[in-house]
């Protein structure tokens, strides 16, 4: 998804040998590898977050990439037991695309549901398993799944995929197209549009591309990990499942040239020098690598221990970056003239997040959810940034300050107070997801901020931060640490696609719940700090 907007403007309790097929996978899971976390977070908050965090490869659950493909391929072959034990219809089956089993013994599978072999949009659901037992289930849906025929009145283009659409009200039988072209400010556009295969209403329409030793124009001088070849050296780092970085020399499709060098030194600091953005995107993506791997317990984006790639030099004077599912990459502009790339350390991990999100909760890129799809890449992105703890570019609640993308010194972005940008919301409200996702974020990275640090006035890093509620609360932060580890819980086993801010609310207070118990001051301040921006 686009960095910024494109201008213009349960219960069950029946059959405990179906029960128990739920909970077999965990046996193929490991619970966690290494105690502690090693996060490297500046700031005034160090001893206080770090005193009493969980370990986190055990509280969020560590799944190496091998593992857990044996995990998911035995949760597939128990799918059909699942389905009955969830008391599914007889035409549902459920594809497991993802299982975690966390410190507790609770292993979260997470599936896709298809409908007499269509694909169910907005039925996607996570099951909790323990000892056997069924402990939850949360669904993006609680309607029942069927329709009354599975043959379309309405013909569609050959391309559209006949789909059934569960994400609002009672499923339909849709068809889902799929519209290829160019935004106006020059980023790719692929907009998904479902249309009802009955009465021929547009039922949902969202897009797909999501914004989003070397010397680096942002991050100073930095390591790279690159791999040696007979000619010379090239940007591939074997130590992060084979991230490549590539030139696409002002072009926008394909690849272009993997970025190469004589004498493995890189770039100049400047945009002048065509490496030193491939530079700036090649450190990114390794210190998001580190992140999710070391403060995250995760082997990769997509947990399977495989890396994206970067496409560095994208068209002409483009001002954004974005995340595109389709090639599984990072793409991005050199900005006005060419000279400042949209490459520093909280845009890479920004656009690295939204393929983190996509092969998680899945956050549908509209409504609400879209908000929260984009708070995830700010809340992991500033996070991101901390834990490189780079003196060129320290740890910040502003997103994107870096890259000058307004011209006049100014972030993109602000978590204490998201409104200082004249667009975003401070507060929840009925009206907040009809607005564009990238300002109803601002919620949700509000929140992340008062969870973490508190409100009222402070200075961080030499930042100055002044953060309200809107009921006129008090809140004292639970430090970064533990503020991210809840909310990247609540997106990997409690979120589903079509979770909205009351949902967030839900999932992350769960997520508490596992991480610090159900007494805990976490919990508490997690309660409170949704209050506080209005979410109730």
């Amino acid at each position: 998804m686009n960095l910024h907007p494109t201008p213009h403007n349960s219960r069950a309790n029946r059959g405990t040998r179906r029960l128990a097929a739920l909970a077999a996978v965990a046996a193929m899971v490991v619970a966690g590898v290494q105690a502690g976390s090693a996060v490297a977070s500046p700031g005034d908050d160090d001893a206080r977050t770090a005193a009493a965090a969980p370990s986190t490869a055990a509280a969020l659950g560590v799944n190496p990439s091998a593992q857990r493909a044996t995990a998911i391929k035995s949760a597939q072959a128990d799918a059909s037991s699942a389905a009955k034990a969830l008391k599914l219809g007889g035409q549902e089956k459920l594809i497991a695309r993802d299982v975690i089993k966390d410190a507790q013994g609770t292993v979260h599978t997470r599936y896709e549901r298809t409908y007499d072999g269509l694909p169910v949009l907005g039925g996607d659901l996570v099951t909790h398993t323990a000892a056997g037992k069924l402990k939850g289930v949360d669904k993006a849906t609680d309607a029942k799944i069927a329709v009354a025929s599975t043959t379309p009145k309405l013909k569609a283009a050959a391309s559209a995929r006949k789909v059934i659409y569960a994400a609002e009200g009672n499923p339909v039988l849709a068809w889902e197209t799929v519209r290829k072209g160019v935004q106006k400010d020059g980023t790719p556009s692929r907009v998904h549009t479902i249309t009802d295969a009955t009465t021929g209403e547009k039922l949902h329409s969202y897009e797909a591309i999501e914004t989003g030793t070397g010397t680096s124009q942002y991050s100073g001088e930095v390591e790279l990990t690159t791999t040696k070849t007979d000619a010379g050296f090239e940007l591939t780092d074997g130590e992060r499942g084979g991230h490549k970085t590539y030139d696409l020399n002002q072009g926008s499709s394909g690849t272009g040239d993997l970025v190469t060098d004589d004498d493995d030194a890189w770039g100049d600091g400047t945009g002048a020098d065509r490496q030193t953005a491939a530079v700036d995107a090649h450190y990114g993506a390794a210190k998001t690598w580190d992140f999710y791997k070391t403060a995250l317990g995760r082997d990769g984006i997509a947990g399977d221990g495989k890396a994206a790639y970067s496409r560095v030099h994208y068209g002409e004077n483009y001002v954004n970056a974005f995340w595109d599912d389709s090639c599984f990459c990072m793409t991005y502009g050199d900005g006005e003239g060419n000279q400042n790339a949209l490459t520093s350390i909280d845009v890479a991990a920004h656009e690295m997040t939204h393929g983190l999100t996509s092969a998680t909760a899945n956050l549908d890129y509209a409504g609400e959810s879209g908000g929260l799809n984009e708070a995830t890449s700010d809340i992991l992105g500033a996070s991101v940034e901390f834990f490189a703890d780079n003196a060129s570019d320290a740890g910040d609640y502003l997103i994107g300050e870096k890259i000058d993308i307004n011209g006049d010194g100014t972030p993109l972005r602000y978590m204490d107070k998201p409104s200082k940008d004249g667009s975003s919301a401070d507060f929840w409200d009925e009206n907040l997801g009809d607005i564009d996702v990238h300002y109803s974020s601002g919620v949700a990275n509000h929140f992340f901020y008062l969870l973490a640090e508190g409100s009222g006035k402070k200075t961080i890093n030499g930042v100055d931060y002044d953060s309200a509620t809107s009921d006129g609360s008090t809140l004292t932060g639970i430090g970064r640490e533990k503020a991210y580890q809840i909310w990247y819980k609540a997106l990997s086993v409690y979120m589903t696609s079509t979770t909205d801010y009351a949902g967030a609310r839900v999932a992350t207070e769960k997520a508490a719940t596992d991480l610090f118990g159900a007494d805990s001051e976490e919990l508490k301040a997690v309660s409170a700090t949704w209050t506080g921006v209005n979410v109730k």
